[in-house]
C-alpha cells in the first residue's frame, strides 16, 4: 500500500501548484484571463502526469523493500518558472529520495524508469481519449473541453517522458542508461518520437491521422 508523509503531500501539493503555472505561462504566455481560461485543462493533465510519474517511481521502489519520500528541489521550481516564460519548462521539481541507497543499478534502473513509463502510458491514453472524443466535441462543450484536456494531456506526459529520460544530472535517465544501455534507447527513442509528433504535428492533427481523417 502507498504511503505518503504529510511533508511529502506538503512537496507534492508545491511541485504541482507551481508546474501547472509554468505549463499555462509556457502555453499561453503572459497573459491572465488566457492563463485562467487553460489553468483547468493544464492541472489535469499536470497534476494526473505528474502524481502517477512519482507514484510509478514509488510503487516499484516499495515493491523492492525500499522506503521512497518526494522532496521538492527550490532551485528547480526557480529555474521551472523561470523557462516557462521562454516558452518551455525546465520541469525539476524535485526528486524521489530512496533508503537504503547502497541499491544496485538493476533495481536503480526499474525505479528510474517507472515514472517515464507511466507518463508515456498516459499519454496513449490521452490521445485515444481525445480520438474517440474529437468526432463529439462538435455537439457538447464538455465533450470539447474533454478533448483539450486529453490534446493537453497527451502532450504534457510526452513532454515529461522525454525531458525525464536525458541522463542528465539526478533525472530518471542517468539511472536508466546506467542499468541497461539498450532499454534507455528505446524509452527515450518511443518517448521522444511521440513528443515530436506532439510538437511538430500537434494532438489534434495525430488524432486526425489515426482516425484517417
Amino acid at each position: 500500500m502507498l504511503e505518503f508523509t504529510k511533508e511529502e503531500l506538503r512537496n507534492l501539493t508545491i511541485a504541482f501548484v507551481v508546474l501547472t503555472f509554468c505549463f499555462s505561462i509556457a502555453t499561453v504566455g503572459i497573459n491572465l484571463q488566457r492563463i485562467l481560461s487553460i489553468l483547468p485543462i493544464v492541472v489535469v493533465s499536470v497534476v494526473i502526469g505528474s502524481l502517477l510519474h512519482e507514484l510509478g517511481h514509488k510503487f516499484v521502489a516499495m515493491k523492492y523493500g525500499c522506503l521512497a519520500e518526494f522532496k521538492l528541489w527550490p532551485l528547480g521550481l526557480v529555474i521551472a518558472v523561470v523557462t516557462s516564460f521562454f516558452g518551455f519548462v525546465f520541469a525539476s521539481p524535485g526528486s524521489l529520495h530512496i533508503s537504503p541507497e547502497n541499491l544496485s543499478d538493476e533495481i536503480n534502473g526499474k525505479i528510474s524508469i517507472a515514472g517515464p513509463m507511466a507518463n508515456i502510458v498516459l499519454a496513449l491514453i490521452f490521445l485515444a481519449i481525445a480520438a474517440l472524443i474529437c468526432p463529439l466535441k462538435i455537439h457538447s462543450n464538455i465533450f470539447h473541453l474533454i478533448y483539450l484536456i486529453s490534446a493537453v494531456g497527451f502532450s504534457v506526459n510526452c513532454f515529461l517522458a522525454t525531458f525525464n529520460l536525458f541522463p542528465i544530472y539526478s533525472l530518471d535517465g542517468t539511472s536508466v542508461l546506467k542499468w541497461n544501455v539498450g532499454i534507455w534507447i528505446v524509452a527515450i527513442a518511443i518517448a521522444g518520437i511521440m513528443m515530436f509528433v506532439s510538437i511538430a504535428i500537434g494532438a489534434e492533427n495525430a488524432v486526425q491521422l489515426i482516425m484517417g481523417v
